[in-house]
């Protein structure tokens, strides 16, 4: 691979001169040029540490130097970067082990790491290294009785990767768990956490307390439900009368799920977490759901706060996008165990759907099968369908098609009905609007999310009509996002609420209604003025999708197939959040460049958990 072709994987190009900076470069990365410069370092370590500031800003924990263009100039006065010139700066640790914040950047196995990201990677390469090596004899091991009772019913060779997970949990402090939509994830994590609540009755004679939570807000309330029909299903069919068993059921029925950030006790403006390494995390057992989507920094967070003798367990799909910060925890992770195998990880695959339709799309676009993706949207019959949508004028067309769909699911729910504001018919008008959702590539353009809300919107206000309950600004129908965190309202960043009619004291209403919050069982109705910031909800980014499910989904991509969204990541995870149907809106050269790039970032955590011998 060139250093050019290397480079562009940053979208970055040769400046046209050597005193030049990049034009790709950030108000941040340009600053940070500036301060090396103005600490006296080179105009090596200048540059590297500008592309190590923006390689920062697009996720990646370091910068591969044989990523780096080997010229900066087309004249003599060339500036080249290679890790023996960066050795000798004075801003630069090339020990590759020092932990005092002494030197602002780390030249490390030919990377090159802003300081903050190689403690944070160390950091977690070495608590996980810690945790798998803490793994222990099970007290009390699932035998084939405990297996009988946590999987009742016939047993199916499909059941038998969720089988094995459960049955090797006991005894660990880490376990990883990472499937596709429908592979069964969270019940096996429900019955993995009965057996790990079990195994700790044994050893300390009381029953654990288990954590739950996720990244955001929506995952952590997604996980809730699941996690709560699962336990109903399980205690009907009489584990909650079994005193062998009732304990631990009642013990995950309290692991109330809620955000990391909530979990660790942000401290909001403030900064930093109540819990840490002075301050232990009061849990025996901790389950992240949505793992794929932890930053570096939040995992050594979360690392730091729990104690030895806890348990954690990771839950994500390694296929779907990376965290929007620093780093790819679970694609590393994953490569950490698989290297060096000791029963920490499994792999589901079977797909238990009734949708089985939908898993050849997915496995093909997980595998940026071109031809196997056709196919699978030839065999799903009407379940897949691909639009050649690569225009605005065919785009505008779609999202008319799209938005009076939408428009009809709500007013057959009652959305403009002033029904009384109980939880049931707010329960059914919330679910009409999680049975469709728009996910953009993009966010702004004339193919992102924003443009397409405006549509929507438009042509739904008219629908309403004119009087009392459309304003302009709201009206029966209407979806918003939340944008901002509220900790009095409980509303956070990424929740979506609909704005319903009610009749309340004899007078018909508008609220906007949403989900139960995490922790909460009833459904919650607020007045339009107290939301915090939001926008349109029709269509968001397949960034914001991550941790929801919709019946019917449409993905859109842009037409320009250089666009540096287009990937292979972020059409799995658009695609894979349909339950019933998918449609893909794009052209057949931004399909085939989404299918083939993979989305790769950089850094060093999983070879080094390998080289401490933890991975």
């Amino acid at each position: 691979m060139t250093a050019r072709v290397a480079g562009e994987r940053f979208g970055f190009r040769l400046p046209s001169a050597a005193s030049a900076l990049p034009a790709v470069w950030r108000d941040l990365d340009r600053a940070v040029w500036r301060w090396v410069r103005a600490h006296g370092g080179d105009a090596a370590t200048a540059l590297a540490a500008g592309w190590a500031s923006h390689a920062d800003g697009q996720g990646h924990a370091a910068l591969p130097l044989s990523a780096l263009p080997g010229t900066f100039g087309p004249d003599e006065r060339e500036a080249r970067i290679d890790g023996a010139a960066l050795a000798e700066s004075a801003l630069v640790d090339a020990a590759g082990g020092a932990e005092q914040p002494v030197r602002p950047f780390v030249l490390d196995g030919g990377h090159f790491y802003l300081r903050r990201n190689f403690s944070d990677e160390t950091a977690v390469a070495r608590a996980l290294g810690g945790r798998r090596a803490a793994a222990a004899a099970a007290r009390h091991p699932v035998d084939e009785a405990a297996l009988r009772a946590l999987f009742p019913g016939p047993w199916r060779e499909a059941e038998a990767r969720q089988r094995a997970a459960v049955s090797g949990a006991p005894g660990r402090r880490l376990m990883a768990l990472t499937g596709g939509p429908g592979t069964g994830k969270t019940s096996t994590v429900l019955r993995m956490l009965l057996a790990l609540s079990r195994d700790h009755a044994a050893r300390t004679g009381s029953a654990p307390v288990v954590r739950a939570a996720a990244p955001t807000g929506k995952a952590a309330q997604r996980l809730g439900e699941s996690l709560r029909d699962g336990h109903a299903r399980l205690a009907a069919g009489g584990m909650g009368q079994d005193p062998a068993w009732a304990p631990h059921l009642d013990a995950v029925a309290a692991a109330a799920p809620t955000t990391l950030h909530r979990l660790l006790g942000a401290r909001g403006r403030g900064g930093g977490f109540a819990f840490g390494a002075t301050t232990r995390l009061p849990a025996d057992i901790v389950v992240v759901d949505e793992a794929s989507m932890l930053e570096l920094g939040l995992l050594r967070a979360l690392l730091e706060a729990l104690r030895d003798d806890a348990v954690l367990v990771l839950v994500g799909d390694a296929d779907q996008l990376t965290s929007v910060g620093t780093g790819s925890i679970m694609m590393d992770l994953i490569d950490a165990l698989e290297a060096d195998p000791r029963g920490d990880l499994v792999r589901l695959q079977h797909c238990f759907r009734a949708d089985a339709a939908l898993v050849p799309v997915n496995e093909a676009v997980r595998a940026g099968d071109r031809a196997a993706f056709s196919a699978a949207v030839t065999a799903a019959g009407g379940r897949a369908t691909h639009r050649p949508i690569d225009t605005v004028a065919r785009l505008d067309a779609a999202l008319a098609r799209w938005g009076l769909v939408l428009r009809d699911a709500l007013e057959a729910a009652g959305v403009d009905v002033a029904l009384p504001a109980d939880d049931g018919a707010t329960r059914r008008r919330l679910a009409a609007l999680r049975s469709r959702q728009l996910l953009c590539a993009q966010r702004e353009g004339p193919f992102g999310a924003l443009r397409a809300n405006g549509l929507i919107a438009a042509q739904l206000r008219r629908r309403a009509g004119s009087g009392a309950l459309n304003d302009g600004a709201w009206y029966p129908g209407r979806a918003v996002m939340v944008l901002r965190n509220d900790e009095s309202a409980r509303l956070y960043n990424g929740d979506v609420g609909l704005c319903v009619a009610v009749e309340q004291d004899g007078e018909r209403r508008l609220r906007v209604a949403f989900e139960a919050a995490p922790g909460d069982a009833a459904a919650r109705l607020f007045e339009p003025a107290a939301l915090p910031a939001h926008e349109d909800a029709f269509a968001i980014t397949v960034h914001k999708s991550q941790g929801s499910e919709y019946d019917d989904v449409a993905v859109l991509l842009p037409p320009d197939p250089t666009s540096p969204l287009l990937n292979r990541q972020m059409l799995y995870t658009g695609v894979s959040r349909a339950r019933r149907s998918i449609e893909l809106w794009a052209g057949a050269a931004a399909l085939d460049a989404a299918l083939a790039q993979r989305l790769v970032r950089h850094g060093r955590l999983a070879a080094r958990m390998l080289a401490a011998g933890a991975g």
